[in-house]
């Protein structure tokens, strides 16, 4: 009996596929504003599902669904979908694809821009992101970081600096900030002929899990230390660090300092000089930035907090 269920469930969603295709050719015009490139191919949409290994008891966390191609198929595998969908039209799509299924009771849909939301709980992220909000959405996503894996598919040069590695070409503070918080890996390349309408360039899936347990740092002292080395990577550090705005603002941040914690600054204290011989004493002063992995990001903060140098006020 489980077996003719599952065969009418099927049924009823491929009857749904047919009549939101159909519906789709006749009526809907995409909106490029909202980054809207449906995925059309079946044999990537089941490789996307395959890659976030969902199990009966997940519920799985969409952005971005827009007629349900993929919605469809996290629905056979899931307990429940929730979608994130900021375009009405899509909504009435979803809505008409699966009323009368039996998914429908296990679809739950958010109206809305998922940036500005706050996340539900749920166990796996799946999602082909709208290009103009895959920076935001994959910090907002690590800072949840309750969720067991992540499986995205991006532009192909974001996802490529996701992943890159120090001394790749693409490597960026978006690399080190993500390769701090979780393990992030490629998993499929997808060509832009695979969606309606076709984008400009070629899209990339990669997989990511939250880093358990995540490393115990300031994290607003990271994020002003990255700020600085990758303004210009290719730079050495000894040359980063003796920019006029940065000697300033470190200055700044170190006076802040003593004031609040009332350390006493020695009268021929220079900021300068001391930075150099920080960077002397991890032997990063002809380093750059481009080549440098988070250990030894995390080698450097730490010695700059050691020092009572901040890079935040």
């Amino acid at each position: 009996m489980p077996k003719v269920k599952k065969e009418r469930q099927g049924a009823a969603v491929r009857k749904g596929n047919s009549a939101t295709q159909q519906a789709v050719r006749q009526s809907i015009t995409f909106n490029k504003d909202f980054g809207q490139h449906i995925l059309r191919n079946p044999m990537v949409v089941q490789s996307i599902v395959d890659k976030a290994a969902i199990k009966s008891s997940d519920v799985v966390m969409e952005i971005g669904p827009g007629t349900g191609n993929l919605t469809a198929k996290l629905l056979e595998k899931a307990k429940k979908v929730i979608a994130f969908e900021i375009d009405p039209r899509m909504v009435a799509e979803l809505r008409k694809r699966f009323m009368g299924t039996p998914y429908m009771s296990k679809l739950e849909i958010v109206v809305g821009d998922c940036i500005k939301s706050d996340f539900p709980d749920f166990d796996v992220c799946v999602a082909n992101m709208p290009y103009q909000i895959s920076s935001p959405f994959v910090f907002k996503l690590l800072l949840h970081r309750k969720f067991r894996c992540a499986v995205l598919m991006f532009q192909k040069e974001f996802a490529e600096r996701l992943y890159a590695k120090p001394g790749d070409k693409l490597y960026c503070r978006l690399s080190a900030n993500t390769q701090l918080m979780a393990r992030v890996a490629h998993v499929l390349k997808v060509g832009k002929n695979n969606f309606k309408p076709p984008p400009k360039v070629d899209s990339s899936v990669v997989r990511i899990e939250p880093m358990n347990p995540m490393p115990n740092i300031n994290f607003v002292e990271w994020d002003g230390l990255t700020r600085i080395l990758f303004t210009r990577k290719n730079k050495s550090l000894s040359a980063i660090f003796k920019s006029k705005s940065v000697i300033e603002l470190l200055t700044k941040n170190y006076q802040i300092y003593c004031s609040l914690n009332e350390v006493m600054v020695p009268e021929d204290f220079d900021v300068k000089t001391k930075i150099s011989e920080i960077l002397e004493e991890c032997d990063f002063s002809d380093t750059r930035s481009r080549t440098m992995s988070n250990d030894q990001f995390l080698k450097l903060l730490e010695r700059f907090n050691a020092n009572n140098i901040h890079f935040s006020s």
